[in-house]
């Protein structure tokens, strides 16, 4: 078996000390996925609320600072576990979702942040935490080829408006699943105003403030699963 052979059967290659997926086109994994918003009610209270059906194909390239990604979330999908909440915020003064079905993100550009925080922090706690100690070095080294940090770039669509976003990308990992499927896991959120999306109800409140808060925090989490020919 050649050398070429052998790398496009292995499904992680070594880039910048990581661990990172082999070249080629990844689809949003259905069964492990959350496409969900947050966005503050009478300025004290935080309201979930997620997407039950989206799409997302991501292209790595051979350099993986040239790969894409397109996603597309059905806006009738729209769920907050309250219905008189999620009829009005799939009507006209929000998403209207009739005229709008989709909602767009395009990327233009991906940069490398380098790797986490959270193996730095995690390294502290072994050297704090009595049951931390069994923790080798090279447990740690693993896990620091895995994880990194990227900023996605793209355009967002939301109703008619289009607006440049980042996606800041926390990067899970890279691997074989136990079906022989290349897959890898990613955490992605970024925050908009939605009013520049032209998402401007909203209701004044007596004691200063307003019903719906205008920062909405959207958090993206999943698995890729690599698409065979």
């Amino acid at each position: 078996m050649s050398d070429a052979t052998q790398a496009t059967q292995r499904p992680v290659r070594a880039w910048q000390g990581l661990e990172i997926p082999a070249p080629g086109a990844y689809e949003l994994d259905e069964a492990h996925k959350r496409v969900g918003f947050v966005a503050q009610h009478m300025m004290v209270s935080p309201v979930r609320g997620e997407f039950a059906r989206a799409a997302a194909t991501v292209v790595v390239g051979d350099d993986p600072l040239t790969s894409s990604v397109r996603a597309i979330i059905a806006t009738e999908s729209l769920t907050t576990h309250h219905d008189d909440r999620d009829a009005h915020l799939k009507g006209e003064d929000f998403l209207d979702v009739t005229r709008f079905p989709t909602i767009e993100f395009r990327s233009t550009g991906v940069t490398w942040q380098g790797q986490q925080d959270a193996i730095l922090q995690w390294a502290r706690l072994r050297n704090r935490n009595a049951d931390r100690q069994r923790v080798s070095a090279d447990t740690i080294e693993r896990a620091d080829r895995h994880r990194s940090r990227f900023d996605v770039t793209g355009d967002l669509r939301i109703r008619d408006v289009t607006r440049p976003v980042t996606l800041r990308m926390d990067f899970g990992g890279a691997r074989r699943d136990p079906y022989g499927r290349d897959i890898f896991g990613f955490h992605a959120t970024t925050e908009i105003d939605r009013e520049d999306f032209g998402l401007v109800w909203n209701v004044a409140l007596e004691t200063g403030g307003w019903l719906v808060g205008r920062t909405v925090r959207i958090e993206i989490a999943g698995e890729a699963i690599r698409q065979t020919a």
